[in-house]
């Protein structure tokens, strides 16, 4: 029996000195490990950033492509109705009657008529469409409201003649609106009654509200602005900023109530908030695309 125990002992005894050996890396394969990753990890670090700016640039010309062309429609839409689009000469005659200040300069000014539903009363109790004028200005702006961006935006501007039944109104006009017919009926031409429109008293308070932002407000180095050719049936009058911006300006038909308007906008602007940095140049062009259309007027005017 004691054999028996002192075997067990010795055995218990040599297991207990038996070690393992330690697991784990050493220094310098965690070294070498290191430097692997940041071999593979940079460049895919470098690409991926490579395809986010991309993708924010492409993203930003997508956007000014779809908010440019949505504008000219809106424009196309509001001049299929004029009734008189103003040249050059008659934006210069009227300019004092339309709104005015820092940055602000008309460059699209038409008369329409315009539909107005359910205003006159019919002898059935139900109510009747009626159509009056309305006086429109577009607007290309440049100023240093930190709500829009460093370029340029188009605004719009309208007053409307009220609804009047036997001479009698029953919808009032909006403030600062005065008929053009006397003006007409007593001038030498249709030009020239329109072009001495002056608003009632008091003015107008209605605002130039905008119509949409990033718009081209280079001066320098940009694709000058050209109108169709003039022939015996169209004489074509260029209307463009006082400031030299390009970014919006139309060119008119008057004898023929036509318009063609042209827009380029600005993505840049989306992306850098230097004001030197977002101007156009022959390099970076492709930030600038541009969108136009042609529109003849097909309301009626009656005098």
């Amino acid at each position: 029996m004691m054999k028996t125990f002192q075997f067990i002992v010795r055995s218990q005894f040599k297991s207990s000195k038996v070690t393992q050996n330690p697991g784990g890396f050493t220094l310098i394969e965690l070294l070498v490990a290191g430097l692997i990753s940041v071999l593979i990890i940079t460049p895919l670090l470098g690409f991926m950033i490579s395809v986010m700016t991309t993708d924010r640039k492409e993203q930003a010309k997508a956007n000014s492509e779809q908010e440019i062309q949505t504008a000219v429609n809106y424009i196309a839409r509001d001049l299929q109705q004029a009734v008189y689009i103003y040249d050059n000469a008659g934006v210069t005659a009227i300019k004092d009657e339309l709104p005015d200040g820092t940055g602000q300069s008309p460059l699209l000014v038409f008369w329409k008529r315009e539909l107005v539903p359910n205003v006159v009363p019919a002898a059935d109790n139900t109510k009747d469409d009626a159509f009056v004028y309305s006086l429109i200005a577009y607007y290309l702006i440049k100023d240093t409201n930190s709500t829009w961006s460093k370029a340029a935006r188009i605004a719009r501007w309208q007053i409307k003649d009220g609804v009047s039944v036997n001479g009698q109104y029953i919808s009032p006009p909006d403030q600062g609106f005065a008929p053009f017919a006397d003006k007409v009926n007593n001038a030498d031409s249709l030009e020239d009654g329109m072009n001495q429109w002056t608003q009632a008293t008091p003015a107008s308070n209605a605002p130039v509200t905008p119509l949409i932002d990033y718009v081209d407000q280079s001066t320098n180095s940009v694709p000058p602005a050209t109108c169709p050719t003039t022939t015996a049936t169209n004489t074509w009058s260029t209307i463009t900023p006082a400031n030299g911006m390009t970014g919006f300006y139309v060119c008119v038909d008057r004898e023929n109530i036509t318009a063609q308007v042209f827009i380029r906008g600005n993505a840049l602007a989306r992306l850098e908030n230097d004001a030197n940095k977002i101007k156009y140049s022959v390099a970076n062009s492709t930030y600038f695309p541009t969108t136009n259309v042609m529109v003849q007027g097909k309301g009626f005017l009656f005098k």
